[in-house]
């Protein structure tokens, strides 16, 4: 697990591999993380959208930006917490993430950043 803290907002990240699959005619690798944001702080926050970089030992690089996380908006007063789940596909067993989360602080009505530690993703024999 990586963790990282950014204007009282803490973030929890788990990564695993799940297998491999085919799409046209190529083989991916396929990964599962889950994202715990934890509200540390004395205000309440709102998560209004998401950037990541996506990269491999192959040097691709992808940029995902968007809004929510899984179709979703959470609000997060003062010691809540919100998990989610996705996953990702590369074209190499090595591979890690990174990014931010867009955020809005309620009393102050300023929006900010809330950084996502660089996690991890490699085919489990890997570690061997």
């Amino acid at each position: 697990m990586v963790q990282q803290v950014t204007n009282g907002i803490k973030i929890s990240v788990i990564s695993n591999f799940e297998g491999t699959s085919y799409r046209n005619y190529r083989l991916y690798y396929a990964f599962s993380y889950q994202i715990t944001i934890e509200n540390q702080s004395n205000e309440t926050v709102q998560l209004l959208g998401r950037h990541w970089k996506i990269f491999d030992s192959l040097n691709n690089t992808e940029i995902i930006e968007g809004s929510g996380v899984i179709g979703e908006k959470p609000i997060l007063k003062p010691t809540e917490k919100h998990t989610y789940k996705s996953n990702c596909f590369l074209t190499s067993p090595i591979g890690a993430m990174k990014g931010f989360y867009n955020m809005i602080n309620f009393k102050t009505s300023k929006t900010f950043k809330v950084y996502i530690p660089t996690f991890q993703l490699m085919v489990s024999n890997i570690y061997n």
